[in-house]
């Protein structure tokens, strides 16, 4: 695919032909959770009003509750879109019920700020319960299709730093030197700006075959670059299939 050019290989998926997440087929190119924010499988997306939904968290947890181990990660597509509103209630929820949640992480691509009321109620609850929230910040780079100054924006991820109890990593996907020169030149903004976190590297690969070609490769980047390396286990160890 031809750099900076966004990957249409999710439109070849007939969204009509299926009726649940794991019947889909797993894209080489572009976005490895595309059903998870394209409108066309909104339909296979349970709803779920915030009780019912914990009742669902609990049911996954090995000894249904949280611990220092198993903590709540909120993903997307983007969490900090659309649902900020809806958080400080699916807490409360959490709390009411004694659940001990110590640790919540979002996945966000670093160019949504928090609200103002999520700002002030995850200050509230690192005060009362000492949540610790991570904020995971996969941005995108120019091989991605998306804009320099849409993705890489520095006064976003140091909002995130001023929220009590919060920390902040840079994530990046990567296959190519030329990728490795777009983070180090990202990296230099986000420094500029202020931040002190850890960045990792991370391999393209949304298929076995294509991890697996590149995932020692991006470790060595990483080595000889002064970052983290960042696997991607779900490949490892499930082959990237949509629920183990």
């Amino acid at each position: 695919m031809p750099r900076g050019e966004k990957s249409t290989e999710r439109f070849t998926v007939d969204a009509e032909k299926y009726t649940d997440f794991n019947q889909l087929p797993l894209v080489k190119t572009g976005c490895d959770s595309y059903a998870s924010w394209d409108a066309r499988f909104k339909h296979l997306s349970p709803v779920l009003e915030i009780p019912a939904l914990v009742d669902r968290i609990v049911e996954l947890l090995p000894n249904k509750t949280f611990s220092i181990d198993q903590h709540l990660i909120l993903t997307g597509g983007e969490p900090l879109l659309g649902w900020q509103k809806q958080y400080p209630e699916l807490l409360n929820e959490i709390y009411n019920r004694n659940l001990g949640l110590t640790d919540l992480t979002f996945e966000t691509n670093g160019t949504q700020k928090v609200s103002d009321e999520l700002k002030v109620a995850l200050g509230t609850f690192y005060t009362k319960y000492k949540l610790k929230t991570t904020f995971s910040v996969s941005a995108k780079l120019p091989v991605s299709g998306e804009p320099w100054n849409v993705a890489i924006q520095p006064d976003v991820i140091m909002q995130y730093t001023t929220i009590p109890g919060s920390q902040v990593y840079l994530k990046f996907v990567v296959a190519t030197d030329e990728d490795l020169a777009d983070v180090n030149k990202a990296v230099a903004e986000y420094r500029a700006a202020g931040f002190l976190g850890s960045v990792y590297l991370m391999p393209v690969g949304g298929t076995e075959e294509s991890y697996f070609k590149n995932n020692k490769e991006v470790a060595e980047l990483a080595l000889k670059n002064g970052f983290r390396y960042s696997p991607r286990l779900q490949v490892d160890l499930w082959k990237n299939s949509w629920a183990s």
